[in-house]
């Protein structure tokens, strides 16, 4: 009787001494995961912010140049697609993120287009609201690299934490799923040549 009564006492310890383990690891990835979730919605939060300037932007550029409607047309038309894609954190995964990230690459390239454009136009380059826009435009481009840093150290701490022994089999057992990263955009390897 007594074997019976430590073996159950050292099953019953065992069990208990899981599961206590269990819900620590449960509530840590549940902090991550909601971590993650945060972060995201900063990077979406200034993706947005730099959507809501490029109107502005438009119309300023517009009143100084009637001769830069295919370039005005294609910022217009790279906002549309790029605020049409919304990701939350339920939908996002490689495929998600890729589309958004290739989305926001092309109004990035147009904006590069229409910033080259004004340098044609000094009375526009000199404008009070012009070069306000653009300040915030470059602090916009700053807070995004920042919130994507952000992201990246969340879902690096979290897609760790999911693939780490014991965890991962609890990870395993309440669907916690993988996160994506972002890509590094073509070419981001090989610095820019500037010729003077």
């Amino acid at each position: 009787m007594r074997k019976f009564t430590c073996k159950l006492l050292l099953a019953v310890s065992a069990f208990a001494g899981a599961s206590s383990l269990s819900s620590c690891n449960y509530n840590s990835l549940v902090e991550q995961q909601q971590g993650v979730d945060q972060a995201w919605a900063q990077v979406e939060n200034q993706y947005q912010r730099r959507a809501d300037l490029i109107p502005n932007l438009v119309n300023t550029v517009k009143g100084y140049s009637t001769h830069e409607s295919e370039t005005l047309t294609k910022v217009t038309e790279a906002r549309a697609k790029a605020t049409s894609i919304t990701i939350d954190a339920d939908n996002l995964n490689e495929e998600t993120l890729a589309k958004f990230q290739e989305a926001q690459g092309e109004l990035s390239q147009a904006l590069k287009s229409l910033l080259a454009v004004t340098e044609a136009y000094p009375d526009l380059k000199a404008n009070e609201n012009f070069m306000n826009l653009q300040t915030q435009l470059e602090g916009t481009e700053n807070r995004i690299a920042t919130e994507r840093m952000r992201y990246t150290e969340a879902v690096k701490e979290y897609n760790t934490s999911i693939k780490k022994f014991p965890t991962m089999i609890y990870a395993g057992w309440f669907g916690f799923k993988e996160k994506p990263q972002f890509k590094a955009e073509a070419g981001a390897q090989k610095a820019p040549e500037v010729n003077f």
